[in-house]
């Protein structure tokens, strides 16, 4: 099992910057790739950011150019910096972990954390 504690949610002001922070425990051995989803309030849940062991990264086109999704080895560790925010990006932020296939291009998320709120005021 892997186990996902979050950190970094808050309240902040459109314009502002937020870092969430994801550290994974456990079996990490059996992980490639950990990511963000993130979900409001009447809206479907979307893949903020991903990134796998290999480097690669994937960001959906709302946050493309304000987020970046990083990684700390020696502290097995995810980040998610997020610059320029909008109230548009006020949701619960949920780090993931699982699995990148290169065929599909594609990750396969099985573990979670608790999720975390973020708040954008205008």
């Amino acid at each position: 099992q892997v186990q996902l504690v979050e950190s970094g949610g808050g309240l902040v002001q459109a314009g502002g910057s937020l870092r969430l922070s994801c550290l994974a425990s456990g079996s990490t051995f059996s992980i490639n790739a950990m990511g963000w989803y993130r979900q409001a309030p009447g809206k479907q849940r979307e893949l903020v950011a991903g990134i796998s062991w290999s480097g690669k990264t994937n960001y959906a086109a709302s946050g493309k150019g304000r987020f970046t999704i990083s990684r700390d080895n020696a502290k097995n560790t995810v980040y998610l910096q997020m610059n320029s925010l909008k109230p548009e990006d006020t949701a619960v932020y949920f780090c993931t972990a699982g699995d990148y296939r290169d065929y599909s291009d594609h990750y396969y998320f099985n573990y979670w954390g608790q999720g975390t709120q973020v708040t954008v005021s205008s």
